[in-house]
């Protein structure tokens, strides 16, 4: 399979408590969340759903699994119009967790990846099928990404600048080039970049 990533940023690059509910995820102090809900057009929420409906399993880091089982797992369509594809697909397809903490997750079709983790998602991705989705998940993301086992990145940027947050790329890391093989820009200013890795960026020598 693809392993494919998608979220959901600010013009800043903070990935941190985009849900709906500005109580989601307080760490450090953060006071500004909930700032990606309603920002899309319908556009941007038929390309999310689509997304989501071509995924053959997802994968979590342990947080934003947490908080994904917590909403999208007591959810029934008729609490979120408009998204019953992203509904349906999370809690019928595979979903698999890298954590070394989680036992028993609760949300029925979860498996926690066991021993170590390069080796488990390259068995993952060498399964027959279309997408294994990462949602969210910096820590994993950006892991993912320096292992060399992303192959396409989507970045939804949301136009706005919120100055405090955790990032999806903090201000130290390893460097990567990405070539752009889709972009689009909704009518509410919601920008889409679909990327694929391309190995180490090339510096201007003197």
């Amino acid at each position: 399979m693809k392993l494919t990533t998608m979220t959901q940023v600010t013009v800043d690059g903070v990935m941190q408590g985009n849900g709906g509910a500005s109580e989601e995820d307080r760490r450090n102090g953060f006071e500004r969340g909930g700032w990606a809900l309603g920002r899309g057009d319908d556009e941007t929420t038929t390309f999310i759903n689509q997304t989501y409906g071509r995924a053959d399993a997802f994968l979590f880091g342990r947080r934003t699994y947490e908080l994904f089982a917590g909403s999208w797992g007591s959810l029934t369509a008729r609490d979120v119009p408009g998204w019953e594809t992203v509904l349906g697909a999370l809690n019928t397809r595979p979903k698999y967790v890298a954590s070394a903490t989680l036992t028993d997750p609760a949300w029925a079709g979860t498996t926690v990846l066991p021993g170590d983790l390069r080796t488990a998602v390259r068995a993952l991705k060498a399964e027959p099928g279309g997408e294994v989705q990462v949602h969210g998940s910096g820590t994993l993301v950006r892991w993912l990404l320096a292992n060399d086992l992303v192959d396409e990145l989507t970045l939804i940027v949301v136009p706005v600048v919120l100055g405090q947050g955790a990032r999806l790329f903090p201000d130290a890391g390893p460097d990567l080039a990405l070539d752009l093989i889709e972009s689009r820009a909704d009518s509410k200013g919601v920008t889409i970049q679909v990327y694929r890795p391309a190995g180490r960026p090339q510096y201007a020598t003197t």
